[in-house]
């Protein structure tokens, strides 16, 4: 089932698919109300979004499985060849969203028993509404830009993860995310509580194929991290070259507790996505490393924002960037050191490479301090590749492109050490390919 175009009466034929109650319902509508009123970000040209064209639900069917031998063929073939099943055993679970839907979702027994819940957010509105309704829309709300209110009025699929006290886990949740049909839109919404004295590591992938017409990505990410707590979430986004990635991802971090974003952006004809951290808490901790690398009629336009509240906390921005064929990267970050986070500190590192004479990039930084007690490093390179580096490499035995593709890939070390090694490998494939 197709539903084609943005208006309130498939609004509510989502929500009466989902069979949810009218509080959900409402929330939708509202949020369609809020999607009309903003516009389109300006520093963003080429954005041609045709909302009437997209595809906002297609599902066969509505139930998760958690037996793999019950997907439909075909789509169980085509993830299988992408090889997403080959690591699963070295994580403690695994949710997979085709088009609309999550269609497997699974987890170890061992987990279970210590009462973390890994599902999709579907099954958890139903399940578990009073712990979705307290924290659900309150860091990023429906008016919050227009991308976030047209995720809140559509949102379908997504992942649920709450993560109780005292609680750590050994090996990382993991899901993947797969766009398949030309003017498909994708409107995951995930919501993660890693509670007070708890430690989680997400990894997400997400891939589409390469079709005649534009696709749509527009998800919502929210994380709350307790007190003492802490939350890595670890994103390699391997989109083709006619999806708009249109993201808002924040996070809550309240005190002692540390929050690490790791995100790697390859392909996507435009991405829009600037991690946040919100430092609630005395003596949180914020950590942003990006990866993004534009090609021809791309453009990345990603960087990360730091709010300071309370005291003494602490965060890094680490922004790598690689443009070339004529692509743009632009680093957009912002820290705001608020005059009640006094004592605290921040680094923002941002460094470009470009690799031919017609590809451009940009670094737009906003670093403001509100007290007498604070500081800001902000540092930021731009430059081409070493021709003595390439000269030396080439005397070695390698030609110009191997060369090349060396010095790229240690430039991008910084990125890959925080990364799995089975993500750290799909990384430098994609890069090999992309380069």
């Amino acid at each position: 089932m197709d539903i084609v175009g943005l208006n309130i009466n498939n609004i509510k034929m989502i929500s009466k698919i989902k069979k949810e109650e009218k509080w959900l319902t409402n929330y939708r509508l509202s949020s369609y109300n809020h999607f009309n009123k903003i516009a389109l970000p300006n520093y963003i040209s080429k954005m041609d979004i045709d909302f009437q064209k997209i595809i906002y639900y297609r599902g066969k069917d509505n139930n998760s499985q958690n037996n793999w031998d019950n997907i439909d063929q075909d789509v169980k073939r085509e993830i299988e060849d992408l090889g997403v099943l080959d690591s699963q055993s070295n994580f403690g679970g695994l949710g997979i969203q085709y088009e609309s839907e999550v269609i497997y979702n699974n987890m170890i027994k061992e987990l279970k028993t210590r009462q973390v819940i890994f599902t999709s957010i579907e099954t958890a509105i139903k399940k578990y509404p009073e712990l979705v309704k307290k924290h659900f829309g309150k860091i990023v709300s429906n008016n919050d830009n227009k991308f976030a209110a047209l995720n809140s009025a559509v949102f379908s699929g997504g992942i649920f993860i709450y993560i109780p006290p005292n609680t750590k886990l050994e090996r990382p949740l993991q899901s993947y995310f797969r766009i398949n049909s030309k003017n498909m839109g994708q409107f995951e919404r995930t919501l993660i509580i890693v509670d007070d004295n708890s430690e989680l590591h997400y990894l997400e992938g997400c891939t589409a194929p390469i079709n005649s017409e534009d696709s749509l990505h527009a998800a919502v990410v929210e994380i709350y991290v307790g007190k003492n707590s802490k939350c890595r979430y670890s994103t390699i986004q391997n989109w083709s070259s006619n999806v708009y990635n249109l993201v808002t991802k924040r996070a809550l971090v309240m005190e002692n507790g540390t929050m690490e974003w790791i995100d790697g952006n390859i392909g996507s004809k435009i991405t829009m996505k600037y991690p946040a951290c919100i430092l609630q808490g005395n003596n949180a901790n914020g950590m942003c490393i990006t990866v993004s690398v534009a090609s021809h009629n791309q453009n990345q336009d990603t960087g990360a924002r730091m709010i300071h509240i309370g005291k003494q906390t602490k965060s890094k921005i680490i922004a790598k960037s690689i443009s070339k064929n004529g692509g743009k990267t632009t680093y957009r970050g912002k820290v705001d050191i608020k005059a009640s986070a006094l004592n605290s500190e921040s680094l923002v590192k941002c460094d470009t490479l470009i690799l031919d004479g017609f590809s451009v990039s940009d670094t737009i930084p906003i670093n403001i301090i509100r007290n007498k007690t604070s500081f800001i490093n902000h540092e930021a390179k731009i430059s081409k590749i070493d021709e003595e580096k390439l000269f030396y490499l080439m005397s070695r035995g390698l030609n110009k492109e191997e060369a090349s593709e060396l010095i790229v890939l240690g430039f991008l070390e910084e990125f890959k050490e925080e990364l799995p090694i089975e993500y750290a490998v799909e990384l430098n494939q994609l890069l090999k390919k992309s380069l």
